[in-house]
């Protein structure tokens, strides 16, 4: 291989011309400049330069090298310079969150890329188990989920708090556990999970989610209150979500006497560091929740 010190010396001088003046640009003497040509051609075992008095020029072996060595001097240049660059408002961000607080971010996070052009946002809506996972194969830069990660590579930190709402079809007036299981319950991805936790803290005859009568299922955030509004039946959904739905008038949102809330982690992999522009899209959704 190429001792790369080597190579510097000659395309430098190349460049410049002069071995005196090459020495004083590379900080050396200028034998030590000679002796760097010499080792060059020996490894090689070609002629680089043809010496002529006090002057020289390059052999044909000579411009060949220093055409492909430049090149690769300008390339390492570079790849050094854009390693050490790091810019705050610069670059793709990849984000996962569950549908609600997607719902509640994404508005706020496309003003920032707005601000910010040379921002991209990658925002995509899962499950915490998904955005879990893609947290631990370092496929995501921020990962939000509203149950604590049980990976030992993935740390979590609690940043906010979410309120579970109970809602029914406008005018259904204020749910009883008889009312409930009239209606029937409107599922979703998360539709137990929520259900259990705020239905198991207000209702007594609550034993578990199958009890429920289901009378429809979606699993797009933004269309789960649709059947709600129709009057088809109840659910249960976080905060963020229930915010978005354009239709409010059509529904009733019940926040009962035991409230719940999730609680909402930021999560990355263990000891990781964060890339600043990274950094600016953390601290701009703690701002927001």
């Amino acid at each position: 291989m190429i001792n790369l010190v080597w190579l510097r010396t000659f395309c430098t001088l190349a460049d410049i011309g002069h071995f005196t003046r090459t020495a004083e640009k590379l900080h050396m003497t200028q034998s030590g400049v000679s002796q760097h040509i010499s080792k060059l051609e020996a490894q090689l075992k070609q002629t680089l330069i043809q010496r002529e008095e006090k002057q020289f020029s390059l052999s044909q072996a000579g411009e060949q090298l220093y055409i492909r060595g430049r090149s690769i001097l300008d390339d390492l240049t570079d790849l050094e310079q854009t390693i050490g660059d790091d810019p705050a408002f610069e670059g793709c961000v990849r984000i996962q969150s569950p549908g609600s607080l997607g719902l509640k971010l994404y508005p706020h996070l496309l003003a920032l890329q707005d601000k910010y052009p040379k921002l991209v946002i990658d925002h995509r809506f899962a499950p915490n188990t998904k955005i879990e996972q893609a947290v631990s194969n370092k496929s995501v830069d921020i990962g939000l989920m509203t149950v604590k990660s049980q990976l030992e590579e993935v740390h979590s930190e609690a940043i906010a708090k979410e309120q579970l709402l109970l809602i029914t079809p406008a005018g259904s007036g204020q749910p009883t556990w008889q009312s409930l299981n009239e209606l029937g319950f409107i599922d979703h991805p998360d539709g137990n999970h929520h259900a259990s936790l705020l239905l198991g803290a207000n209702y007594a005859e609550f034993g578990h989610a199958n009890m429920l009568k289901k009378k429809g299922f979606s699993n797009q955030i933004g269309l789960i209150l649709q059947p709600v509004a129709m009057g088809f039946g109840f659910t249960v959904l976080p905060a963020h979500a229930v915010e978005a739905f354009a239709q409010q008038s059509k529904v009733a949102i019940h926040s009962l006497a035991q409230p719940v809330f999730e609680t909402v982690y930021l999560c990355k992999r263990q000891s990781s560091s964060r890339p600043k522009r990274v950094e600016t899209v953390v601290q701009e959704i703690c701002n927001l929740l």
